[in-house]
């Protein structure tokens, strides 16, 4: 990627025609659900007769019928068929189904309307799968966050622009508003089809597969798949729970203006704008935040905000009380009205970096021959989610709770919801940490990075300056490492949590505990004949005086069992800090350099087994620290 960093992806082929093909169908399925809603929510009478105040939550349940029962067939038929190919079908499908969408905004047909409601649930349904298995086939894996958060952001402006476009055309439920309604459905799904013609050719990974039509047998199959990797099957569940999360918010802006601010269908634009725009902001700043990488450590950071967030909401809204029909202009001169609106736009912000790594987290780890379906087991579950998440909505809203009290009973479930979570694959609440640290006490520069191997077994062996060196080089790496740790640093509080999580491997010398160093040398042997990364610090203690200490024998131990490349690197600029012993015992005095200070991390081309002797290891980390200590 360029210099321009993810938004080089636009003006490229590979991504270009897909990104706007998802922008417009995005755009077209909420200028038409919004515009019904509108209708059904502020002229109930004329357009469905359902509860005004339900009238969203019907529509989204419609919409989102489709994926519990079609999911499962549009994943194999996405491994199965050439995407360029279907991504054209399914946008021809839209271009019907906008036509008779038209035709039922003109005719003023409500049932026509459901009907098309559910038929665009369908042409989401199988466009799904397509676009989230298509990014890894031609996006690089440092690109994957990047696009991510561009296929994020351009969804969420595309609700906005599709929101707005509603909002603007249907004022007083005119002939000549509905009309412009059904004109810019049909011109906008043209416009779709005209930019899928330019998607290029990607093979389908497995033409011969036999389609199973049986929704809930494949639907198990492919959960089964996802569960081979834990990490990706809790990313999965993680995933649809922000849908019950998000869904609820976004169903609930037009009954929370009306019954809550008093506001009118301007204000519901404003507040879905505000809310889109948050999203996209979050979703973008994640590649920065994440350096270009699968930075699951962010996903932590977003659902704190979420929940914080959620919770000023009910704290900024529960006193309001609507007196007549306020505009914009109204809306913003009231204090309350724009605490509320912060709170929309920071809680969007935070679920923006709570998604973005999870869709790349499965797609860089998920089977290939199996991704689309894995993405449509995906969909079955979020839409599932989605579906009780109004079903609770609407049980909760009769038993006589308020939007706000809602809001405040979301708040509290995404907490309960995230811890049990990141109990369940503490791999989250690692990276976490490691995220934090750097972004709050150093400011990491890598070097290198691209040597370590980005599959298969191999040692990483570094100089060890300080108790938070494994932190910071798994933070730098773009794959997770089981560092062989001194079994003592298992007592330090927090450091012993994030090193029993990462899976780091205890050992100890043989004079003190020949059993844990045999225990040890055995848990790294397989460890790396299952294809892993092993990290040791072979120096064997923390540095006193800044310099590297003859390396020790443990590498050519590990080596001797299991011959594999070993990486080196060094580490610059850690010695003085807090974490080291530099003048005396580490952790005693916190603001020897200040916060931020810069640190770095050089990785070496790996070296071949036979030449990585402790001597030629230690001259090689000497080389690559040089004189920054």
């Amino acid at each position: 990627m360029d210099a321009r960093g993810q938004f080089a992806l636009l003006g490229q082929r590979r991504f270009a025609p897909l990104f706007w093909t998802q922008f417009l169908g995005a755009a077209n399925d909420n200028l038409f659900k919004f515009a019904f809603t509108l209708l059904a929510t502020f002229h109930a009478a004329q357009w469905g007769g359902v509860d005004p105040a339900t009238a969203g939550f019907v529509i989204g349940a419609i919409f989102i019928a489709p994926f519990l029962v079609l999911s499962a067939t549009s994943g194999q038929i996405a491994d199965k068929v050439e995407k360029g190919a279907l991504i054209r079908f399914v946008k021809n499908l839209e271009i019907v189904i906008m036509a008779m969408a038209a035709t039922g905004l003109v005719a003023r047909i409500p049932p026509l309307l459901y009907a098309c409601v559910f038929l665009m649930g369908v042409h989401s349904t199988l466009f799904g799968p397509v676009k989230y298995a298509y990014l890894p086939q031609h996006l690089e894996d440092d690109e994957l966050t990047g696009g991510n958060g561009l296929i994020e952001t351009g969804t969420f402006v595309a609700i906005l622009a599709g929101t707005i476009a509603a909002g603007l055309l249907i004022r007083h439920d005119d002939a000549a508003g509905v009309s412009g309604v059904a004109i810019a459905c049909l011109g906008v799904a043209v416009a779709g089809r005209v930019a899928a013609a330019f998607v290029p050719p990607s093979p389908a990974p497995e033409p011969g597969l036999q389609i199973n039509w049986n929704p809930f047998t494949e639907t198990w199959r492919n959960l089964g798949i996802a569960a081979r990797d834990r990490t990706v099957l809790h990313s999965l569940l993680g995933i649809s729970w922000l849908w019950f999360f998000g869904s609820i918010f976004l169903t609930s802006f037009t009954p929370f203006t009306r019954d809550v601010i008093g506001g009118n269908e301007n204000v519901v634009t404003l507040l879905l704008a505000v809310f889109s725009a948050g999203i996209g902001a979050g979703a973008l700043a994640c590649e920065r935040m994440s350096a270009r990488r699968v930075e699951i450590g962010l996903v932590p950071f977003g659902s704190i905000g979420m929940t914080l967030f959620a919770v000023d909401l009910w704290l900024a809204s529960r006193n309001l009380s609507p007196s007549g029909v306020r505009d914009i202009a109204g809306f913003l001169q009231d204090g309350s009205c724009l605490r509320a609106m912060a709170d929309l736009f920071l809680l969007a912000l935070f679920a923006g970096f709570y998604s973005v790594p999870l869709y790349a987290l499965i797609q860089s780890r998920a089977e290939a021959h199996h991704r689309a379906r894995i993405i449509a087991a995906n969909n079955i579950l979020n839409a599932l989610f989605m579906v009780v998440a109004a079903l609770m909505a609407t049980a909760m809203l009769r038993a006589g709770l308020t939007l706000p009290q809602l809001f405040l009973v979301l708040g509290l479930m995404n907490a309960a919801v995230a811890a049990y979570i990141y109990l369940l694959v503490p791999e989250f609440l690692m990276r976490f940490l490691c995220w934090l640290l750097i972004h709050s006490a150093y400011r990491l520069r890598k070097e290198g990075i691209r040597n370590i191997p980005a599959e298969g077994a191999a040692v990483v062996v570094c100089n060890h300056v300080s108790f938070v060196d494994a932190l910071v080089i798994l933070a730098a790496s773009p794959r997770p490492i089981r560092f062989v740790m001194d079994h003592r640093i298992f007592r330090i509080p927090v450091l012993s949590f994030v090193f029993r999580t990462g899976k780091a491997i205890p050992i100890a010398p043989a004079r003190e505990d020949a059993a844990l160093l045999e225990r040890a040398l055995e848990d790294v042997a397989e460890a790396l004949a299952a294809g892993e990364l092993v990290g040791i610090f072979p120096e064997g203690r923390i540095t006193e005086d800044g310099e590297i200490a003859p390396f020790r024998t443990g590498t050519a131990r590990i080596l001797e069992r299991t011959p594999v490349p070993v990486v080196p690197m060094a580490l610059k600029g850690l010695y003085g800090s807090f974490f080291s012993r530099r003048g005396g015992a580490a952790m005693t005095r916190p603001f020897r350099r200040g916060f931020f200070s810069q640190i770095a991390l050089e990785v070496a081309p790996p070296m071949a087994p036979a030449e990585a002797t402790p001597e030629s290891l230690r001259a090689r980390v000497q080389s690559l620290r040089g004189d920054w200590r």
